[in-house]
């Protein structure tokens, strides 16, 4: 009996990963929209020295020529970034997280 349940609660949540990506991409455009800016002097951003320039992030240790949020590999195309969750981060900005996106 037990393996009955065991087999329909995995069979369940594999149904349920092979359809979560279709109600993410439910989400829409308009709640990216309403997403704030981050602001610099947020614990979180002071804590990865964001900027809004990349320009004013050149003297960091961890700073690469022509890096910025736009060409990171953690910048989403709705300006959001997973490490300011509930934010939206300028194209132009930097962080010491920074990674060449591939």
């Amino acid at each position: 009996m037990q393996n009955k349940d065991r087999r329909a609660f995995i069979k369940k949540g594999l149904l349920g990963l092979a359809v979560a990506p279709f109600g993410v991409s439910m989400i829409s455009r308009s709640a990216f929209a309403a997403m704030p800016m981050l602001d610099p002097n947020a614990p979180n951003a002071k804590a990865l020295n964001y900027v809004e320039d990349a320009a004013q992030a050149t003297s960091h240790p961890a700073f690469k020529a022509n890096s910025k949020c736009a060409n990171c590999a953690l910048y989403q195309a709705s300006g959001a970034c997973p490490l300011f969750a509930g934010h939206k981060v300028d194209a132009n900005g930097w962080c010491q997280a920074w990674v060449k996106k591939p």
